[in-house]
């Protein structure tokens, strides 16, 4: 599998951090305008609808349409763990369904006084085997372009 890795960090305490990661609204809030995502559907950890922290066993549905091109992509991703710890957290989400033969994000966040540093870990394959290999210069622009965005808005959220 090949992996992307980003990090910054946010003038902001870990907790705030961490709470604002643990939500669909927060997804939606760090999702780029032009990846026109809408969250289809959210099944927390107990099969209920809607829950307003994603658990690990919670399941999240969205769609994405890339600059408005295209058909939507529908993407399902399972969040497969969930931790905090004094100074340290993370949570780490499984594509069940999607675009990608293999997706697995993890999401850590580590205290640093009043500031925290968010690293995102993504290990993916691309489908179509070794022909799909072949765009992956063109996927890690893709990445690059969303999670420095995503960065970007988490700074803005959350340094006020």
């Amino acid at each position: 599998m090949d992996a992307y890795h980003r990090q910054c960090t946010v003038r902001a305490p870990l907790e705030e951090v961490w709470e604002f990661h643990s939500t669909p609204a927060g997804l939606e809030a760090l999702t780029p305008g032009w990846m026109n995502l809408r969250v289809e559907a959210t099944i927390g950890s107990d099969g209920s609808p809607d829950p307003e922290v994603l658990e690990a066993g919670s399941e999240v549905t969205a769609s994405i349409r890339p600059f408005g091109v295209g058909p939507r992509q529908y993407w399902t991703s399972e969040i497969v763990e969930r931790e905090r710890e004094d100074g340290v957290a993370y949570f780490r989400d499984r594509m069940v369904y999607g675009p990608f033969d293999e997706w697995v994000h993890t999401h850590a966040f580590f205290a640093d006084g009043g500031r925290t540093t968010v690293r995102d870990h993504v290990a993916y394959a691309l489908p179509f085997g070794p022909i799909g290999r072949l765009g992956t210069p063109f996927s890690r622009v893709g990445f690059e372009l969303m999670f420095r965005e995503r960065h970007r808005r988490t700074r803005r959220e959350l340094e006020r």
